[in-house]
């Protein structure tokens, strides 16, 4: 089933470990005109169009796109008393921690009449994005909206397919967690029409474009994110989910199984990988993948997963090489299942997410640990990090000088002027001082 890649003996370059990790065949920019097409349509006929993607690719025409207030009312109302439970722990826990990530204001004085200061100024408007396929994810509502909600932002939009075992509208679930977070501005339409409608607005819908756009989805809905990045800003481009376990000889085979599972069931082209320096722990874990996949739901799509280029079982021959390999994968979700998990994290710089010990599975992440399960996948924790309260948010620069605080500075101003042959610029300044 799931492969064995055996790196003991080699002392892999980082080059060469980023050429070896696995990972899955996902080429976004094959999408990419098709999503240019959609957006183009939905900028140019609205509504229209819309309604017409939807019954083409959703396979139901809606009977409104935005849904109604009272809809969202009865969906709370009709909602399983314990997923209301769930649902509102969960947006307690994520609330506490997202406020956490908020800035302070911060002035820094530099002399007399000198002085920077650094505020952390909200976005006006932002849109979230929640998928219709495969599952249900009112997680992505309440991981998408609260740390906008954290960071200040005052108008909020979320659109998720519209399902045709509902009428055409969203999935009740998801509504009632957007009831229970407060927004009422929701929208049936889905794809890349949607993230279009987000990012340019329809006007014969009253939808007025947002200034961020968070939220996971196929690779349409990624193609589409990249086309309106600079239009908007966007959280990521998120693709296949990935759990990467780190165990040494002493970490419990069938916890491992048991998570790797866990994040295989969520896609085909999702990795799950296992990284250890205790080959015997390996195969106890193959064996255990065997096992459970006969009694899973989802077991031909976990198969698949597990079967994919993109997962494996990879042999190391110490921590060192451990952490290096965990570095290049750079993933997702990262495990630590060893001994000493604090010894062990200190010797790794990428990952989204990292769960530290057997008692802390991913799966505590995607719902209810406090922190954010919109992370960077295929490696993107390289250079990116997960959706929070900053995403939302813009660091701006407020300067505050007064004649003092120039006059202390404006002969370095004009050096710097005259070495650019940009003299105006120095003028400006001397100006002030021409009396």
């Amino acid at each position: 089933m799931i492969q064995t890649l055996d790196l003991r003996g080699s002392r892999p370059s980082s080059a060469e470990l980023l050429e070896l990790v696995p990972r899955a065949v996902l080429d976004v920019s094959v999408a990419s005109e098709v999503a240019a097409e959609l957006i183009a349509d939905v900028r140019s006929r609205g509504s229209e169009a819309l309604l017409d993607q939807a019954e083409r690719l959703d396979r139901v025409r809606p009977s409104a796109l935005r849904v109604a207030p009272e809809a969202l009312s009865e969906a709370v109302d009709a909602l399983d008393p314990t997923v209301r439970a769930a649902i509102e722990e969960s947006i307690s826990r994520v609330r506490a921690a997202s406020s956490a990530q908020v800035p302070p204001r911060i002035v820094t004085e530099l002399g007399d009449g000198a002085r920077i200061e650094q505020r952390w100024q909200p976005v006006r408007r932002a849109g979230f994005y929640v998928p219709g396929g495969k599952a249900v994810y009112p997680s992505s509502v309440i991981m998408n909206v609260v740390p906008a909600q954290a960071a200040g932002v005052a108008s909020l939009a979320l659109v998720s397919p519209p399902q045709a075992a509902f009428g055409g509208s969203v999935h009740p679930t998801i509504l009632a967690a957007a009831a229970l977070l407060g927004i009422d501005e929701v929208y049936a339409m889905g794809g890349a029409g949607a993230i279009g409608a987000l990012a340019y607005g329809v006007a014969d819908l009253g939808l007025e474009p947002v200034d961020v756009i968070s939220g996971p989805g196929n690779v349409y809905v990624a193609a589409a994110k990249r086309l309106v990045r600079g239009v908007v800003g966007i959280d990521a481009e998120a693709g296949p989910t990935d759990i990467l376990v780190l165990a040494d000889a002493e970490a419990d085979a069938r916890l491992i199984a048991a998570d790797l599972i866990s994040q295989a069931e969520h896609d085909e082209l999702s990795a799950a990988v296992l990284v250890t320096d205790a080959p015997d722990l390996a195969v106890r874990v193959a064996e255990e993948l065997e096992k459970r996949l006969l009694s899973t739901r989802h077991a031909e799509r976990v198969r698949a997963a597990l079967d994919g280029r993109q997962s494996a079982l990879v042999l190391v021959d110490d921590p060192e090489s451990a952490a290096a390999f965990v570095d290049a994968f750079a993933p997702e979700h990262l495990e630590i299942h060893t001994v000493d998990p604090d010894a062990t994290i200190a010797r790794i710089s990428n990952a989204g997410a990292i769960f530290l010990g057997s008692q802390s599975p991913v799966s505590l992440g995607d719902y209810l640990a406090g922190s954010n399960h919109v992370l960077p996948t295929a490696g993107q924790a390289r250079f990116s990090a997960a959706l929070s309260a900053v995403t939302f948010l813009r660091p701006q620069q407020i300067i505050r000088y007064d004649r003092r605080g120039l006059e202390a500075v404006a002969q370095h101003i004009r050096a710097f002027s005259d070495a650019e042959d940009l003299p105006a610029h120095g003028d400006a300044v001397m100006a002030r001082f021409d009396d």
